[in-house]
């Protein structure tokens, strides 16, 4: 079976879909429409594909060149800029800041405007899956230790090293940032605990359990709202826990009571002389006890909440475990859908019950494996629905009946033409391109009736698209 690799973009409104014979890029309009805006052939053996929100900006690892970056502009088939490091690239992330460029033992930190290597990250322990992520507020976080899970946090955005946390006992398997960046998610090798940090003090905000059994964790992910966590492993059970918003505010004035009682301690010590040295002792003291004092008065009452291993939200009960799904919480069409990813080559599209939890039930699958006009758009009988959703043994749901299941949906389109509506592509590109015109399609208009600047940095488009740059 042939693998694919699909990746979405930072607000979940593209996926790329990644083959051993091309790249195809996806824009998510709608749950029943997914436009292809951009494919070529994979004749370079491209290995990472990362795009920059909606913008025409791609970046791309190959095979053949596995330490050169390469920044396309996809629209224009224009070469940016090509980066070269000492060593083979592992990951790429990127935000409307910083790109980050992670290897085995070194993490490379660049301004996205220009593309400058602002600082390197030096001498890491070895990091051979390329393990960080990097927030929408320029936050990196990287595991320190092979044998344990302890991560270090980077403000990328002002270059300072911050804080260290013992996360797990094992080695790191996933690391996620909330959208806003006050909080962050780990899951070890083991893949049974999730925890969630707050990345202010470094204090455990929540403890999920995902299961008993060890598996890895493949996709990590926040909704755009901060609110829930999406975990998806190698078993048929996709889990959505939800962040307590009342423990996330306790963790958070912990913080800032940690924070006042420090400075008042170095008010008291640097305005103490040293014949007063003694007499000045207390003072600190004091502080501490202050801190002591806020925590038990926040703490105690909702401790066991905050500490306490949550259960999942909601769930989804996939067809066939053992295949890698990537997953995404978001809004289409301002309705809170839960995309999942597969490596067959399937994007399914699953309503989320942001408001009771439960199962999630499934609206649409589509398939991305083949050409354009071979794109098949499935919208799902309610039957077929809780046949999917709520099988009698989830175990005996096995690939060929995920097939048998695409068949019939696909019958059910055949069978009961709707004549009022038509979401095949063919009829999009026949349709009305004014009405299929979206902010982002503009956008991309723009950009292309832009000449290519003299600078680096151009206001009009972000980033630009011209010089070749090497490093």
């Amino acid at each position: 079976m042939t693998t694919y690799q699909m990746n979405f973009n930072q607000d979940f409104t593209s996926l790329s879909v990644l083959s051993p014979t091309g790249l195809r890029l996806f824009s998510i309009t709608s749950q029943d429409k997914v436009e292809e805006i951009f494919a070529k052939d994979n004749t370079e053996q491209i290995r990472i594909v990362e795009r920059l929100f909606n913008s025409s900006l791609v970046v791309l690892v190959t095979a053949q060149k596995p330490n050169c970056l390469k920044m396309l502009h996809f629209k224009k088939k224009q070469d940016i800029c090509n980066c070269f490091y000492p060593s083979e690239i592992l990951c790429v992330r990127m935000n409307r800041q910083r790109l980050i460029v992670c290897l085995a033992e070194s993490i490379h930190i660049h301004d996205i405007r220009d593309m400058k290597i602002l600082h390197s990250i030096e001498n890491i322990a070895p990091n051979e899956q390329g393990l960080c992520a990097l927030s929408l507020n320029s936050h990196l976080a990287f595991p320190v230790c092979q044998t344990s899970g302890e991560l270090r946090i980077f403000n990328a955005s002002k270059l300072r090293t911050g804080m260290t946390i013992r996360a797990h006992d094992t080695s790191l398997s996933a690391l996620a940032f909330s959208p806003s960046g006050a909080l962050l998610a780990t899951a070890s090798e083991r893949g049974t605990v999730i925890r969630v940090f707050c990345v202010k003090n470094g204090q455990r905000v929540q403890e999920f359990r995902r299961g008993v059994s060890c598996v890895r964790i493949a996709s990590l992910v926040f909704s755009a709202s901060g609110d829930f966590l999406c975990a998806s492993s190698n078993t048929e059970t996709i889990h959505v826990f939800k962040i307590d918003a009342r423990a996330v505010e306790t963790v958070e004035l912990k913080a800032i009571a940690d924070v006042a009682a420090k400075s008042e301690n170095s008010a008291k010590e640097s305005a103490a002389s040293a014949a007063a040295e003694e007499s000045s002792r207390p003072v600190a003291t004091w502080g501490g006890m202050f801190s002591k004092a806020v925590s038990s008065l926040l703490l105690p009452t909702q401790v066991s909440e905050v500490l306490a291993q949550d259960r999942s939200f909601a769930t989804v009960q996939l067809a066939q475990g053992g295949l890698k799904h990537i997953c995404a919480l978001t809004r289409v069409q301002k309705e809170p859908r839960l995309l999942i990813a597969c490596e067959d080559g399937f994007l399914y599209v699953h309503e989320f019950p942001a408001d009771r939890g439960g199962s999630c039930k499934l609206l649409s699958v589509h398939d991305l494996r083949g050409a354009l006009e071979d794109v098949i758009e499935l919208e799902l009988s309610e039957s077929l629905q809780r046949s999917q959703i709520k099988p009698s043994n989830p175990s005996t749901l096995t690939q060929p009946s995920l097939t048998m299941l695409k068949s019939c949906a696909a019958s059910v389109l055949i069978e009961n033409p709707d004549p009022m509506q038509d979401n095949s592509y063919a009829s999009i590109l026949k349709g009305d391109q004014a009405d299929a015109m979206s902010d982002s399609a503009k956008f991309r208009k723009l950009c292309d009736a832009i000449d290519t600047p003299t600078k680096l940095y151009d206001e009009r488009q972000f980033p630009p698209v011209a010089i070749t740059a090497k490093d």
